[in-house]
């Protein structure tokens, strides 16, 4: 009976645990940007905000470039998640459907770029922007993040085609349905859990993304967030508050992008993990 009981217990407190230690670092972010001043500096830590303040949002918001930067993040964030959603779901549907030569080299390809590490190409694509003189502009990023994003995506929505029978398709040709007709009608609906899972991965990834922009774009209005915020206590010296309310800011879209889409996205990266 101890045993049973201690082996109920511990898995529980582990869970805990971490739990604890992967939420307390975002909750004194958010607590932090809120808290005045005085409260930051004081030697005794104050684990509530009690005196909330928003001045330290207002000092963010009011930074060189903000709302044009927050601009670019989604421009190339969006277009990058949408081109990359295009291009896989096509891939996935030829790879889940399709039998041709060359097919499981083609995916193991896919596979070993997913793994590579896209830091070994930064001077190729460098010096392949700059003899294309689009050096300082979103084309380059948007291109880059999409090409980032696509292997998990396509490998993923593989799964999820693979695990829609053929027979409903068919059947819907039977019926008058074009293939495209098909597709659309009955193959696309059931491929939403798998849409928002790796839209949600996509989004997280090229808002993320930092190197890349602080290489190609030296121009701070053809900047995204990332790199705004990584420069953000260099601009304002020791104000922390302002530092933690800029990174809840950088924070939100993701958060509220999770919440929207969480349920559909957990179960959506499960199926496609085992199935296909």
């Amino acid at each position: 009976m101890k045993r049973s009981l201690l082996g109920r217990i511990w898995p529980n407190a582990t869970a805990v645990v971490l739990v604890i230690g992967f939420v307390f670092p975002v909750y004194w972010m958010f607590a932090t940007a809120f808290k005045p001043t005085p409260d930051i500096v004081s030697e005794d830590p104050v684990w509530f905000p009690v005196d909330i303040t928003f001045e330290h949002f207002k000092t963010a918001v009011d930074a060189d470039n903000f709302w044009t930067l927050v601009g670019n993040s989604l421009t190339v964030t969006v277009l990058a998640v949408v081109f990359s959603l295009v291009l896989a779901l096509a891939g996935a549907f030829a790879l889940a459907r399709m039998r041709f030569k060359g097919r499981r080299g083609f995916i193991v390809g896919f596979m070993v770029a997913q793994m590579a590490p896209w830091e070994v190409m930064v001077i190729a694509i460098y010096f392949i922007v700059r003899d294309a003189d689009m050096l300082n502009s979103l084309i380059p990023l948007t291109l880059f993040y999409m090409v980032m994003v696509l292997p998990f995506t396509l490998l993923t929505l593989r799964g999820f085609v693979a695990a829609v029978p053929k027979e409903l398709e068919e059947s819907a040709m039977v019926d008058g349905c074009t293939r495209r007709q098909a597709f659309v009608k009955v193959i696309l609906p059931l491929l939403a859990p798998g849409l928002m899972s790796t839209s949600l991965f996509g989004f997280i990834t090229a808002w993320n993304e930092f190197p890349m922009v602080l290489i190609l774009n030296k121009d701070a209005e053809y900047q995204t967030l990332p790199l705004w915020l990584s420069q953000f206590q260099t601009q304002f010296g020791d104000d922390w508050g302002a530092t933690m309310a800029a990174s809840t800011l950088f924070a939100i879209p993701i958060l509220v992008l999770f919440v929207f889409l969480q349920r559909r996205a957990v179960s959506g990266l499960a199926d496609g993990a085992v199935k296909g």
